[in-house]
């Protein structure tokens, strides 16, 4: 399969990772053998790492986690730069997410989960900041999402108002 067709198979697997190599197929006039191999080369090479659904939590009752973003200052090693200290928040099992960041006040920005905000305050005190290279953090709690991953997550009412025209 050509560069260009499994660019577009992993756009449309992205997009909806349930749909089938047999409507992948068609889509891409593939035979379905063709994407089912494409498919488990991109998954043992890991460009498809995993395929996640989107759960907008907030309308499921009784959801007890509270969610952070936190702005981690870090003072890089020799040799390994920041990835040593990466690797290890990278352990913690409430850590989401660790990305490197440019241009920014602060070089990590961690994702985080806990059940309650003194959970999240704790584990920032307790084993956050206590790593070597941590220099600082700040801590921004998540207080409603609107979109994640390109899907907005509210339903837009319409627009219910009357056109008034002269």
């Amino acid at each position: 399969m050509d560069r260009l067709k499994q660019r577009e198979l992993l756009h449309l697997l992205e997009e909806d990772s349930r749909m089938s190599a047999e409507q992948i197929g068609k889509m891409l006039a593939e035979p379905t053998e063709v994407i089912e191999q494409a498919i488990a080369e991109l998954e043992a090479e890991k460009v498809i790492v995993k395929y996640p659904a989107l759960v907008n939590w907030e309308r499921v009752e009784d959801h007890p986690y509270v969610n952070a973003m936190i702005d981690v200052k870090v003072t890089p090693k020799r040799d390994v730069g920041f990835d040593e200290v990466a690797e290890r928040i990278c352990r913690f099992p409430e850590v989401k997410a660790v990305y490197l960041m440019s241009g920014a006040s602060y070089d990590l920005s961690i994702i985080l989960e806990g059940k309650t905000m003194k959970e999240v305050a704790t584990f920032v005190s307790q084993k956050l900041s206590t790593l070597d290279s941590v220099v600082s953090t700040a801590t921004h709690f998540i207080l409603k999402r609107y979109k994640h991953d390109g899907i907005e997550l509210e339903d837009r009412d319409e627009d219910r108002r009357m056109v008034v025209t002269p």
